[in-house]
């Protein structure tokens, strides 16, 4: 059981399934961005992790709704209506202009027509999706384990986030960034970040750093980035001084200075005798060390009972 809920995930055996993966899900995802009202921090456009995959959830089309769904049990893509229409796509070895033409066919097809920006959004360098030919590699085997370390990832991280009762994010799957992601906010405002990725507005990156915040996540790696494997993240927004020499408990754990965050690799968390357990106290370490450092109202924003109550 711990083996297929914490699945090896070298990246060398799957790099060229998790780059046009990633393209995939832009695809995907500007689909629900264009399509619907802006919420703060970009959450209007994430993906979600399900029991089978990841969905955009509900997207509005005029009075229609529509939803589009990675089935990476049955190696499919769903697109179905409130009206009870259904079309599937086939999760297989093929282009990504490939499949930007079924995605916007099958769309047209259900009188869903949508246009998104064709550039890939937080990637140097990159084929705009509607011409990209050369990434069209998938290993279901990998897409699937990709999709098993997220849904576990996911629920470590709500019950990590079960306590905290400020704003928070909910768990979701940023498709620029390629993560899943959890925000927690102390309620104060801060200096928005100048930080701009590439062929992404500097205004959406000020909009997501406008208030206090402690992020975590969980990031397949990239082949040449600064973090190659898999590996879970940690960062505050603005980081308090001494954030950098937290007290983390996991020995695995690093903050490399150029990349000004936490990392703990996946495999680390995935080859211990309590795998829950080591990511849960990364989790807390790195919020409890931003909290007290920040001087956030603590007291204020979590809960200390339990509920329900016996």
């Amino acid at each position: 059981m711990s083996s297929a809920a914490w699945p090896e995930l070298a990246l060398a055996k799957w790099a060229e399934t998790r780059d046009t993966l990633h393209l995939w899900t832009q695809i995907v995802g500007k689909v629900r961005l264009v399509q619907t009202p802006w919420i703060n921090h970009a959450w209007h456009c994430t993906l979600y992790v399900t029991s089978r995959g990841l969905t955009t959830s509900p997207i509005p089309h005029g009075e229609r709704l529509f939803s589009i769904d990675f089935d990476f049990v049955e190696h499919r893509l769903l697109v179905r209506t409130v009206d009870g229409e259904r079309r599937t796509i086939a999760l297989e070895p093929k282009s990504v202009a490939s499949f930007y033409r079924e995605v916007m066919g099958v769309l047209e097809e259900l009188s869903l027509p949508v246009e998104i920006h064709p550039h890939p959004s937080e990637i140097a360098g990159a084929i705009p999706l509607p011409e990209d030919e050369r990434h069209a590699a998938y290993d279901g085997k990998y897409a699937q384990r990709f999709w098993r370390a997220l849904a576990t990832s996911h629920r470590v991280f709500q019950r990590f986030r079960s306590t905290f009762l400020g704003k928070a994010s909910p768990v979701h799957f940023f498709w620029g960034s390629f993560d899943l992601s959890l925000t927690l906010y102390s309620g104060l405002p801060a200096s928005p970040s100048e930080h701009a990725p590439p062929h992404m507005p500097k205004w959406v990156a000020r909009d997501a750093s406008t208030h206090e915040q402690a992020a975590f996540g969980f990031w397949p790696g990239n082949v040449g980035g600064p973090v190659a494997e898999a590996a879970f993240y940690a960062y505050a927004h603005p980081a308090p001084e001494g954030y950098s020499e937290a007290p983390v408990r996991n020995p695995a754990a690093r903050f490399p200075n150029e990349l000004g965050e936490w990392v703990l690799p996946y495999d680390a968390v995935r080859r211990s005798k309590d795998p829950d357990g080591h990511l849960l106290a990364f989790l807390e370490d790195t919020y409890a060390t931003a909290a007290d450092l920040g001087r956030w109202d603590r007291k204020g924003l979590e809960r200390t009972e339990a509920l329900p109550p016996k």
